[in-house]
This record gives structure tokens, C-alpha cells and sequence, in this order.
């Protein structure tokens, strides 16, 4: 770490490029993230309070929107203040920190894997659901993504801060993620880049691949099932996972798996963004519009409260 003393501190130069669509991007993202917290507020005290949805599933959710929560607020206040400042500067230590707690992205894609399993444990083997899944194995999974997130993520942000950084300290990005901050590294990346794309194949393919596996033996299950009902709620349950699955991989396949740093692009951007607002906003939003269960309960807090 100490050939990192170059620099001080890190210019995000973001969407300066953009100049008086500023005001009305920090808008729209300021409305954004206050739909986000209090929606995905909404989905875990509604989990925490109603009764009927203290089941395993609804659990695994509950620890996602958390996540989601935490990684918003780690990378959207300072890209907000960034769209109204003149001074876009992170200094080293706030910007190593930053991408660090960047693991709750991390987490996020390993638990996404768990519920997948969740959700083949709960249709494919329904008599041993309650050995396979009880409370004390779930807990346990939800720390081991969690730990692993953040062991994942520690790596990684010593992998790119054990660079030495004695160039442009400008970075075109809005939060310092490990892409933006390793082209500015004034040495060789390609072996730190590679460690670091391992990791992400790591993350990324290892649980979607998982997740696929589970939902071919889940529609192969469901198929099975006798009445047209029966399947609709089988399908339904699984269908709010699947969509939050698709973007999210989507997404951070197309951010993170890539082999090399040396280039960014508007679409680059555009994708970070839809990364970084799109996704935990679509916990709250499809469970609300597809889970009936949610739903019910929202309304019966609304209930008790109005």
C-alpha cells in the first residue's frame, strides 16, 4: 500500500460531461433512492410483522432488501452530492472504503444463489424441505454469504489498491468501483485483472449456473403437477426471483466480467446505472406486483396502522 501515496485522493468525473442535465438527473435519482428505502423498508418490516410470512423464503428476501439497502446508500448519496458539486473528489482512503463495502453486491449475488435453492428444496423435495432448509441451516447460509461478500470484496480492493497510482487521479465513473480505480494505476494490471475477473466468474457464473440447474429440476417438477392451479401457484412463487435474477446477472456480468480495465464507454455507465438503481428497486416492486402474499400483508399493516 504505500506506493499508493502518489495520490490522494480520486476526481469522479461521473455525468459532468452532461452539464445542465444534471440538475434533473439528481431529480430523478434522488426520487429513486428514497423509492428504493422505503420500499425495500417497507417489504422487511411488513416480513417482520406479519406472522404469515415468517417462513424461510420471505427470510432470504428480508436479508436481500437489507443488502440492497446497504449498497445503496454506499454508492447513491455520494453520486447524488457529485451531481450538484463542482469538487467530485474522494479522497484515497474514503474511495478504498467505498469499494469495499461494494461486497454488499457481492452478497447480493451469492444469496441470490441460496434462494434458488430455496426455492428447489421447497418443490422438488417438499417431505425433506424441513431437514434440508430449517432455520438454523438458512441462518447459517445467509452469514456464509454475507462473510464471504466482504472476504470476497477485501481481496479485491487490496488486489487494486496495492497498485501504485502516480498518474490522473480522474476517474470517469460516479463511485469508485474496482474497474474505474485500476485503469488509473500507473503499472501492469493484467495479473491483478485477472485474479479479479477469477473472482467474478467466482460469483457470478458458480451461483447462476446453480440457479439454473435448480430451476430446470423445478420446471421439470412443476410440469408434473396434475391441475393448471396447482402449477400457476408453483410458477408464481418462483417468478419474482427469476425477473430480480435476471437483471442483476445481467447487469453485473456485463460490469464485472470483462477481462480487461482499459476503456469505458457511455454504455458502461448506463448499465453501472441500471446496476446500481434499477436492481434493488425491483425487490419492492415485483414483490408487490407479483407476490399475492406480500400484498395481503402490506395491506393489513396498512390496515392496522390507518
Amino acid at each position: 500500500m504505500a506506493n499508493s501515496s502518489f495520490i490522494t485522493e480520486f476526481l469522479l468525473l461521473g455525468f459532468s460531461s452532461l452539464g445542465e442535465l444534471q440538475l434533473a438527473l439528481f431529480m430523478a435519482f434522488l426520487s429513486l433512492y428514497l423509492i428504493i428505502l422505503s420500499g425495500n423498508i417497507t417489504i422487511i418490516s411488513v416480513i417482520r410483522f406479519d406472522r404469515s410470512l415468517h417462513t424461510l423464503m420471505y427470510f432470504f428476501l428480508g436479508v436481500l432488501c437489507t443488502s440492497e439497502i446497504f449498497y445503496t446508500i454506499v454508492t447513491l448519496p455520494k453520486m447524488l452530492i457529485n451531481l450538484l458539486s463542482v469538487l467530485r473528489t474522494l479522497s484515497f482512503m474514503s474511495c478504498a472504503t467505498q469499494m469495499f463495502f461494494l461486497g454488499f453486491a457481492v452478497t447480493n449475488c451469492l444469496l441470490l444463489g441460496v434462494m434458488g435453492y430455496d426455492r428447489y428444496a421447497a418443490i422438488c423435495q417438499p417431505v425433506h424441505y424441513p431437514i434440508l432448509m430449517s432455520w438454523g441451516v438458512c441462518g447459517q447460509l445467509a452469514a456464509t454469504c454475507i462473510v464471504s461478500g466482504f472476504l470476497i470484496s477485501l481481496v479485491g480492493t487490496f488486489l487494486v489498491f496495492s497498485l501504485p497510482f502516480c498518474g490522473s487521479n480522474k476517474g470517469n465513473h460516479y463511485f469508485c468501483g474496482i474497474s474505474s480505480v485500476i485503469r488509473l494505476a500507473c503499472a501492469e494490471t493484467y495479473i491483478h485483472e485477472l485474479f479479479i475477473f477469477i473472482g467474478g466468474v467466482l460469483v457470478l457464473v458458480v451461483p447462476l449456473i446453480f440457479i439454473c440447474v435448480s430451476y430446470g429440476f423445478i420446471v421439470r417438477t412443476i410440469m408434473k403437477i396434475p391441475s393448471a392451479e396447482g402449477k400457476q401457484k408453483a410458477f408464481s412463487t418462483c417468478a419474482s426471483h427469476l425477473i430480480v435474477v435476471i437483471v442483476h446477472y445481467g447487469c453485473a456480468s456485463f460490469v464485472y466480467l470483462r477481462p480487461s480495465a482499459k476503456y469505458t464507454s457511455g454504455k458502461d455507465r448506463l448499465v453501472t446505472v441500471t446496476y446500481t438503481i434499477i436492481t434493488p428497486l425491483l425487490n419492492p416492486t415485483v414483490c408487490s406486483l407479483w407476490n399475492k402474499d406480500v400484498q395481503l400483508a402490506i395491506r393489513k399493516v396498512i390496515g392496522k396502522t390507518g
